[in-house]
């Protein structure tokens, strides 16, 4: 039997057996133990039946960082039904072609986001739609005109080779691509992180990122892998994060670099709050190469930032720097994790020690590929090896320094955003004969987009016109 089509006890059934008193997750005012989340999901799964979601079925979620999308995400995994993630961030018209792309048979959402998702399946009939809403006396995670299906068997075994999620990229083509996770994926990462991090049963992982990307996903599954407790926030507040880590021994925070620097204007604010409790024994920096002067600035706060290198496709990290190298390799992503092998590649051959090529990746938590997309599968991942398409070099040491993400690729606020996807909205204009992006330095954003266009010869139009356009058709961090 190969180690993909091994099935394992459910990992949350089995923390709310072994530990079910311990804190599973912390959001808002809501406190709940793993035996109170099992039975949630159990509630949830049931009411998702009733609904019709059978196992395979694509699901797409429209929600908030909250109770509900975590319930949901382990809801499905009973269903073994797909979770397609959506970010709230989208426009309309990036939300209906995800949706028509993926072929998704339901939409779920929360109910701040129920007008959109009601506007969507008016626009896709095929749609089922349902919204998730919190009682407000019993805080129970509800499927809104629902009952409990007791018919529909619950799975209690997990296939590590069975899709968990289909997360959508962008693509260099100009449209996104919906990367497939698998259990695997998810369990593998976590066992290679807390061997390069550690683990501690007391352990509290603040999850600030949205739960949307692979980066904020994959922490409540290391929650249940682990057995160890997550403090949720719905939004990511600097004063808010800081008051978290002292107040509520947060021990492990994934954060990208403008949350970071935020964290640290607000520290530096608040002439009180000069240094972070000692239980804070990790923050994991993703979200591309960090500044080096925000790396000396954790330093000359005893803040222990552990760069990481990682993708939608490698399952969040694929490269870690191990708490005890994150001074003496400062600038460094650090080694591969247990689980992955890495090489990079110059003009078809091995570099050498410290000349910069093209990382590819390897391993059980890399994607087997683009779903409904063969061929974008076969010009990214050959014989196993993803071709990440950044760049960077290994020193003598096989520590990773990463130069610079994909050559078209900017980075800014930690959400990817590609040129290819702006210029193809932008030529949708009538006036417009011509586009190019790239990105543009920001020091805030760390990167912002920036646009030329060449117009028709009988058209004068100021630049206005062609942002109000794309506001209509792309998400606000891609403007």
């Amino acid at each position: 039997m190969n180690a993909s089509d091994t099935l394992l006890p459910n990992w949350l059934t089995r923390c709310a057996k072994n530990s079910p008193k311990h804190l599973a997750i912390y959001c808002g005012e809501i406190r709940w133990s793993f035996a109170e989340l099992e039975h949630q999901v159990t509630r949830l799964a049931r009411q998702l039946a009733a609904a019709g979601v059978r196992e395979g079925n694509r699901v797409a979620l429209l929600a908030a960082n909250g109770l509900p999308y975590v319930v949901t995400v382990h809801a499905l995994t009973r269903l073994r039904a797909i979770l397609i993630p959506l970010n709230t961030r989208l426009t309309f018209e990036e939300l209906y072609w995800q949706l028509c792309d993926i072929h998704a048979s339901y939409l779920l959402s929360d109910i701040l986001h129920e007008r959109k998702t009601t506007d969507i399946t008016q626009a896709i009939p095929e749609l089922i739609q349902g919204t998730l809403q919190v009682e407000p006396e019993s805080n129970d995670i509800i499927l809104k005109g629902f009952d409990e299906d007791l018919n529909t068997p619950l799975h209690t075994l997990i296939d590590l080779s069975a899709t968990q999620a289909i997360m959508y990229t962008s693509g260099t083509t100009g449209n996104p691509k919906g990367v497939m996770i698998t259990y695997g994926m998810q369990w593998w990462n976590a066992i290679g992180s807390a061997l390069n991090l550690g683990h501690q049963h007391d352990d509290r992982w603040l999850a600030c990122l949205p739960l949307f990307h692979i980066g904020g996903l994959s922490i409540l599954f290391r929650s249940v892998i682990y057995g160890i407790s997550v403090i949720l926030h719905e939004n990511f507040d600097a004063d808010a994060v800081n008051m978290t880590i002292r107040e509520d021994h947060v021990t492990i925070i994934s954060v990208v670099a403008v949350m970071l620097q935020r964290m640290l204007a607000a520290f530096d604010d608040n002439g009180n709050q000069q240094r972070y409790p000692s239980n804070l024994r990790c923050v994991l920096l993703g979200g591309g190469p960090a500044p080096r002067s925000l790396l000396e600035d954790c330093i000359a706060h005893a803040i222990p930032v552990v760069q990481t290198y990682g993708l939608t496709e490698a399952c969040s990290q694929a490269v870690t720097l191990s708490p005890a190298d994150a001074l003496r390799k400062i600038g460094s992503a650090g080694r591969p994790l247990p689980q992955i092998q890495l090489r990079i590649i110059n003009e078809h051959r091995p570099a050498a020690t410290g000349e910069a090529g093209t990382i590819y990746l390897k391993g059980p938590s890399i994607t087997p590929g683009y779903a409904d997309q063969p061929q974008a599968t076969a010009e990214t991942i050959r014989d196993g090896w993803l071709c990440t398409g950044d760049i960077g070099y290994l020193d003598e040491e096989g520590y990773l320094y990463v130069l610079d993400r994909r050559n078209d690729l900017i980075i800014s606020g930690g959400e990817n955003v590609y040129p290819a996807e702006i210029e193809s909205v932008l030529l949708t204009h009538p006036a417009v004969a011509e586009a190019g992006v790239c990105g543009q330095p920001d020091p805030q954003w760390g990167q912002v987009p920036i646009a030329f266009v060449h117009l028709h010869a009988d058209y004068d139009i100021g630049p206005e016109a062609l942002l109000a356009h794309a506001t209509e058709r792309l998400a606000r961090y891609k403007i």
